[in-house]
């Protein structure tokens, strides 16, 4: 119904060297469910997007990402009888958050200062020893964070952050990636925001740029289509190719762990990651920089936005500023606490 439906409506293929797919926009930035409508194109560049004839099409569902998503699975919680023991009297931090009073715990420790508390607090506390440099301390407060739309390219950055930030990743030998999303790179959410413009039935008021670049985009789905494509005809080619004592699990690791070598960088991937607030930081200031790649910049800003609620004390001395390609970059005074 929806390959005859949609050439009807004139909703018909953006014509252009090399594009090869259309999109019909779905949910929301996080990640969209779209229906990939792929034309037979046919002509040269066409880069007013004028003249567009229907063309025949082709359906395939797939994932299309443009943000990632951080989410806390697991914090810590406080035994306050088992503090008391340990303190040898009654004490208490004023706050509530146990990854906030864990490092009060671990920085009065280091001086004994239960007793004699500074004014201020919890909140006085860990910012003293955040502007002090104090930053042993913050290895007592510990999340579990689960981490989706991100990009093996990302994964790749990331793992260089292996001490008190320890990921376990998606296995690709393991799982099917048949029906895997893609992350579109930062650099290329224009061509995607171009596309969804021009994907409108009512596009007649569209710029000539805005067709040159929602062909771009069209080039990318078309791209990561084939990659899809390519990596099932060979999962397909080796089960049948693997050795006879493989069965089951084996067998399909086997053929999956050759198949996909053709699967690209911005291919999905899914993360747990356990971290302390030290390792936290780190990753904000370094990943956060303008230095950074794009997309685990944009992570950075994500992890930020979460932790400042979870822990404001530890994490509220950072601030944004606006990068000349849209994104943000955060800052400190505090540096390598």
């Amino acid at each position: 119904t929806l390959v005859a439906l949609f050439p009807a409506l004139g909703l018909n293929g953006v014509q252009g060297a090399g594009s090869r797919a259309a999109v019909v926009p779905g949910g929301g930035d996080t990640m969209s469910l779209l229906l990939m409508l792929v034309p037979c194109l046919r002509n040269g560049a066409n880069t007013a997007g004028r003249g567009r004839s229907p063309g025949v099409w082709y359906c395939r569902s797939m994932n299309i990402i443009t943000e990632p998503t951080v989410e806390v699975c697991y914090r810590q919680q406080a035994d306050h009888e088992a503090v008391a023991r340990y303190v040898g009297e009654p004490w208490r931090s004023d706050c509530d958050i146990a990854a906030q009073s864990a490092v009060e715990l671990g920085g009065r420790s280091c001086y004994w200062s239960f007793k004699t508390p500074r004014p201020g607090g919890n909140a006085a506390h860990l910012k003293n020893l955040i502007e002090s440099g104090h930053g042993s301390c913050l290895h007592h407060a510990v999340w579990t964070i689960g981490v989706r739309g991100v990009s093996r390219s990302f994964s790749h950055e990331l793992n260089r952050h292996s001490v008190g930030f320890s990921p376990s990743e998606l296995s690709q030998r393991y799982v099917d990636c048949s029906d895997v999303a893609f992350v579109v790179p930062p650099a290329k959410l224009k061509w995607h925001a171009a596309y969804v413009a021009t994907s409108s039935l009512c596009n007649d008021n569209v710029d000539d740029r805005t067709w040159t670049l929602a062909g771009y985009y069209s080039d990318w789905i078309g791209d990561r289509m084939a990659d899809l494509q390519r990596y099932e005809r060979d999962t397909e080619r080796l089960m049948e190719d693997a050795p006879a004592e493989y069965v089951g699990t084996e067998r399909r690791k086997w053929a999956r762990q050759a198949a996909r070598d053709g699967l690209p960088n911005c291919t999905e991937t899914r993360l747990v990651i356990t971290a302390n607030a030290r390792a936290i930081r780190n990753v904000c200031e370094q990943r956060g920089s303008r230095h950074a790649d794009a997309e685990i910049r944009r992570f950075a800003n994500v992890l930020y936005a979460v932790m400042v609620i979870e822990a404001p004390a530890i994490f509220g001395d950072y601030a944004k500023t606006p990068l000349p390609d849209g994104s943000l970059e955060l800052t400190t005074k505090n540096r390598k606490v």
